[in-house]
């Protein structure tokens, strides 16, 4: 991102410019470390088209990076050497630009986490906390190896799940743009020739005409209304408590909640299990796990649990009982407690709900295509059988 700034020098001098740095906090590292006195900071919109706006890196892209990685480093070639090497190869390019920051801070000395962590829209901090774990083990490779693992499954599962979401939605957009297309276009086509007749017009008929001139006349209204919508959802969803609802909602919504829901339980599962088999403090791992589970409503038993062990309770005393935690989750986590084996045992419990979340999405897109389609039918073929049905009278009138 790109900051302005204003402030003074050592000698006192009113100074401006601008730097490009990931964070905030980053930018005013860096301008300190010049020995600048910042006043003000602020961010600036980059206009420039070649620069990547959302700032993040490809799924793909990024898998590829850390198993091309992981490979250098198995062959005994050197942190530095390697990430040299992975700058060449990289065709990305926001992770090209946090790999040459990176390989600049690891000839300064630098830890390869201390320098991720300067960059969190491209290195997440699992991925940092993964690596400093790899670090002081000496099994850096097979931690980036295992990551990849990770994220190329995560992916997968959150494919799964808005493929199954996106038929729905896309058929749900087609309809009512189909309908008001009918409303708006072909209906009123009708209207003249039905008062020209002078016949008495159904009921239903009556009703979908005036419908289709309050849309044709009121369009706008909808537009608004729409816009309105969305821009009132957007700031509302930056409130905890409105996104804590929403979250609870989606995993109760009829038929679609139970692929939601479990596919937050993949991914708390899977995340835990992968920082517990990397030796990272389990403590520390449960916070990480609560920053990346995605859903808040799991995110605050997390958050319970972890207060749960710093009082020297059990992971799952807050999950007993709570309808978002499954009895099999709760008592794999409680042998692994017990037995030493959390790792293995969260593992087991993300394996199995991935294989439900893909049984799942592939019903649920099985029985919802033949539904939508039958709503399809009754929208659009109700506009239809508006016009259609008075014309019957007509025709056997003209006759």
């Amino acid at each position: 991102m790109n900051y302005q700034y204003s402030g003074r020098n050592n000698a006192g001098q009113k100074i401006r410019g601008k730097i490009d740095a990931d964070t905030r906090q980053i930018a005013l590292n860096e301008l300190e470390q010049k020995g600048l006195i910042i006043v003000e900071l602020t961010e600036t919109k980059p206009w420039n088209k070649d620069i990547n706006l959302s700032q993040k890196v490809k799924v793909k892209d990024f898998v590829i990076f850390l198993r091309q990685y992981a490979t250098l480093i198995h062959a005994g070639i050197s942190i530095s050497d390697s990430t040299k090497t992975m700058i060449k190869q990289t065709e990305n390019k926001v992770l090209k630009k946090a790999l040459v920051d990176i390989d600049k801070q690891l000839d300064q000395g630098q830890a390869l986490s201390t320098a991720a962590k300067r960059h969190p829209k491209v290195f997440p901090e699992l991925l940092v906390n993964m690596i400093r774990a790899g670090e002081a083990s000496g099994k850096l490779d097979e931690i980036l190896s295992e990551m990849a693992d990770y994220y190329e499954r995560e992916y997968r599962n959150k494919q799964r799940i808005v493929s199954a979401l996106m038929y729905p939605s896309v058929v749900g957009i087609v309809t009512m743009l189909l309908s008001i297309f009918l409303l708006v276009y072909i209906v009123p086509r009708f209207v003249g020739m039905f008062n020209s007749f002078g016949e008495e017009i159904p009921p239903y008929t009556k009703f979908v005409l005036n419908l289709s001139e309050w849309v044709g006349s009121f369009w706008w209204v909808l537009v608004i209304v729409g816009i309105l919508c969305v821009a009132i959802y957007r700031y509302l969803i930056q409130k905890e408590a409105f996104a804590f609802r929403i979250d609870r909602i989606r995993m109760k919504f009829p038929f679609l909640g139970i692929l939601v829901h479990k596919g937050a339980l993949v991914r708390m599962t899977q995340t835990l299990s992968t920082l517990a088999n990397s030796s990272v403090p389990i403590l520390q791992s449960v916070e990480i796990t609560e920053k990346v589970v995605g859903n808040r409503v799991i995110r605050e038993v997390l958050i319970k649990s972890r207060r749960s062990l710093e009082q020297g309770e059990s992971l799952t005393t807050p999950m007993m009982g709570h309808w978002a935690f499954p009895a099999l989750v709760v008592q794999m986590i409680q042998i692994g407690e017990k037995t030493g084996t959390l790792d293995q045992m969260l593992k087991k419990a993300a394996d199995f709900y991935e294989e439900e979340v893909e049984q799942l999405s592939a019903r649920i897109k099985t029985l919802i295509e033949p539904l939508m389609i039958i709503i399809l039918t009754v929208l659009v073929g109700g506009i239809i059988t508006a016009v259609v049905i008075p014309m019957f009278s007509l025709f056997e009138n003209i006759q």
